[in-house]
């Protein structure tokens, strides 16, 4: 199985994560109704029996849903499973003890004593500032409750200005987790790509198949059905799938060298960046083995390139 490290000294982890977003969030991608628990459950077993054995949740996900969820599944298994959560700073949480609090209830629900990230969710300066939240994950690294500190949705320069925070107590920023995938390219545009890899810091790249529009599953046919979060997503109508033809076409021709799926070549095509690890989201047991097929194979430079061309 691919392995790497969460920045440069954290937890190994696979070259490949589950993202959990949907488990047990009913307000954006309707759990609950099209699939629920036994689902994502599925997701969880097919993931791990495939060597996929990294989970990144957050508290928001489902009101905390998800990491009980994530927590109560961890247990049923024998394998060593490595769980990234996140601190998202709600205006009524500006204290420096409500990251320590927020952190102790995550661990409850994840039923750990320790796991391997703890991010901060969003850059939120005017509630709590960037030194206060380095500060105090560093000490939550020494007691070590956590192994690894991250951040997400940080600009170059804040996740920056975090690592020198962090540099100051001897620990290293692992992570910033942004969205990243062929159809949203914006960090390597705003210098955080760049940055990460200057500092040693791993990119998780959230929505790595863009809410499975670079599954190729969506025709104009298929649209009339979508729910949740894609029916907000101008990407999703008849429009916007004829501007993306060009590189669906290209994905398709991989599709069939390779003998994967248009969705393998995408979440491939992220790996082969280097120091970055997709997390795709993963609803059921069939999704989670799709992604697995991600691993243990490697796009050519040439068609690294093209792909990147081609979805320009």
């Amino acid at each position: 199985m691919q392995t790497t490290k969460l920045g440069s000294n954290g937890s190994t982890v696979t070259a490949l994560g589950v993202g959990t977003w949907a488990w047990g969030d009913t307000l954006f991608w309707a759990y609950g109704k099209d699939f629920g628990a036994k689902d994502v459950e599925g997701a969880f077993k097919a993931s791990v029996d495939a060597g996929v054995t990294f989970f990144d949740t957050a508290e928001v996900y489902g009101l905390g849903e998800s990491e009980r969820l994530l927590g109560k599944f961890s247990k049923q298994t024998s394998q060593p499973i490595q769980i990234a959560t996140k601190y998202f700073p709600l205006p009524w949480r500006w204290s420096r003890s409500s990251i320590v609090d927020a952190l102790t209830s995550s661990l409850e629900r994840l039923q750990t004593a320790q796991i391997s990230l703890y991010q901060i969710h969003w850059p939120l300066e005017f509630i709590l500032k960037t030194k206060d939240f380095m500060e105090i994950l560093a000490d939550e690294v020494k007691k070590g409750r956590i192994q690894s500190v991250g951040v997400s949705n940080y600009s170059a320069t804040q996740m920056t200005i975090a690592h020198q925070y962090l540099s100051e107590k001897g620990i290293p920023l692992a992570v910033n987790q942004v969205p990243y995938s062929l159809l949203n390219k914006q960090i390597e545009q705003n210098e955080v790509l760049a940055k990460s890899q200057q500092l040693g810091i791993t990119i998780l790249a959230y929505s790595p198949l863009a809410q499975g529009l670079l599954t190729g599953k969506y025709t104009p046919e298929t649209l009339k059905d979508l729910q949740g979060a894609r029916r907000l997503d101008a990407r999703f109508s008849p429009q916007g799938l004829q501007k993306l033809e060009p590189l669906f076409s290209t994905l398709n021709d991989l599709s069939e060298k390779y003998d994967k799926t248009p969705a393998q070549i995408s979440l491939n095509w992220l790996i082969s960046q280097g120091n970055v690890i997709p997390i795709p989201g993963a609803k059921n047991a069939n999704q989670a083995k799709q992604n697995a097929g991600a691993l243990g194979w490697d796009l050519t430079k040439e068609e690294v390139e093209l792909l990147r061309q081609k979805s320009n």
